[in-house]
């Protein structure tokens, strides 16, 4: 039996999930969940004192002394090794010092990672990434962002931000972005965008990208709308295959449960399109919404010098 457990958090902006991990990742001791406050900062920090409380309640006093660490995804701007949340606006967080504020509040050290570094991570060493060094993983959902692993270990850059692949501009003088910007990736083909195009086209508010899948093959409308968002994603897609060259491109976040309605059309596309760059073998994510939880459980016991490598 391991000596070393950790709580092992992913916060997203719908909910927080919480799991009791030990060094070989798999069936947790204790899991549970808590929707996340929206917007407003303090809220969200209770909420996350209060899920590591009902996890804790549920070990037993020895494994209640074997917790040394809790390992927090967070979407945003992080400083990796101060634990400050530079701008995570869902959560309300402006230059808070996360990882400090919650070390106090729980007594237990708080590594603090960015959600889709870790997922990627995770599925990097427990899921659709294992066999290879060298890979991009996409999660599309809300927004995108991606992970990127090189020589086997993930790539964060010298300022934290590697991965902001739904805000690389695309369109010069485009869409919008709340980000500021305008023209972003993730303005064209995220989740959100391909539900609001549809919901545009058919003239019914609240449609989602879920509705076009279901729709594909059965409505020309749901078929131009996600042609149309295979395209701008394929072009998003073919800079980052053309400057990494990853032997694999894993997709993730809730578009890829699409599958191989997703799959197929994309690598035609990127087929298409490219001239230089290889394409690369391209797959659906294993994990599901355990990753970002197994991901901050992996990055923790890394930081504590155990776990998997």
């Amino acid at each position: 039996m391991s000596d070393t457990l950790v709580l092992a958090l992913d916060v997203g902006g719908t909910n927080a999930r919480g799991e009791v991990l030990d060094e070989g990742l798999g069936r947790p001791l204790v899991s549970a969940s808590l929707p996340t406050p929206y917007g407003d900062g303090e809220a969200t920090l209770t909420t996350i004192e209060r899920l590591c409380g009902q996890l804790m309640s549920g070990l037993d006093a020895t494994d209640r002394g074997r917790v040394r660490a809790v390992g927090l995804g967070v979407p945003g701007i992080i400083e990796r090794e101060t634990g400050v949340v530079r701008l995570a606006s869902n959560l309300g967080w402006v230059n808070t010092p996360v990882g400090d504020r919650l070390s106090e509040k729980i007594g237990l050290p708080v590594h603090v990672h960015h959600d889709v570094t870790v997922a990627g991570l995770a599925e990097h060493t427990l899921g659709a990434g294992m066999g290879t060094d060298d890979l991009v993983a996409v999660f599309i959902g809300t927004g995108i962002a991606a992970t990127i692993v090189c020589g086997g270990k993930a790539v964060e850059g010298g300022l934290h931000q590697a991965g902001e692949l739904g805000h690389v501009p695309i369109v010069a003088g485009g869409l919008p972005c709340p980000c500021g910007q305008v023209g972003c990736l993730e303005m064209y083909c995220s989740a959100r965008a391909i539900g609001h195009a549809y919901a545009r086209a058919i003239g019914r508010p609240g449609a989602t990208s879920l509705d076009v899948v279901n729709a594909l093959g059965t409505d020309p409308l749901a078929d131009q709308v996600w042609s149309e968002a295979i395209d701008w994603l394929a072009h998003g897609l073919l800079g980052v295959i053309t400057l990494l060259s990853p032997s694999r491109l894993v997709l993730g976040g809730g578009l890829s449960e699409a599958g191989d309605a997703l799959v197929a059309p994309l690598r035609e596309r990127l087929e298409t399109l490219a001239r230089v760059a290889a394409i690369p073998e391209i797959v659906t994510a294993q994990l599901g919404q355990r990753a970002g939880v197994l991901g901050s459980g992996l990055a923790t016991f890394r930081k504590l010098g155990t776990g998997l490598s």
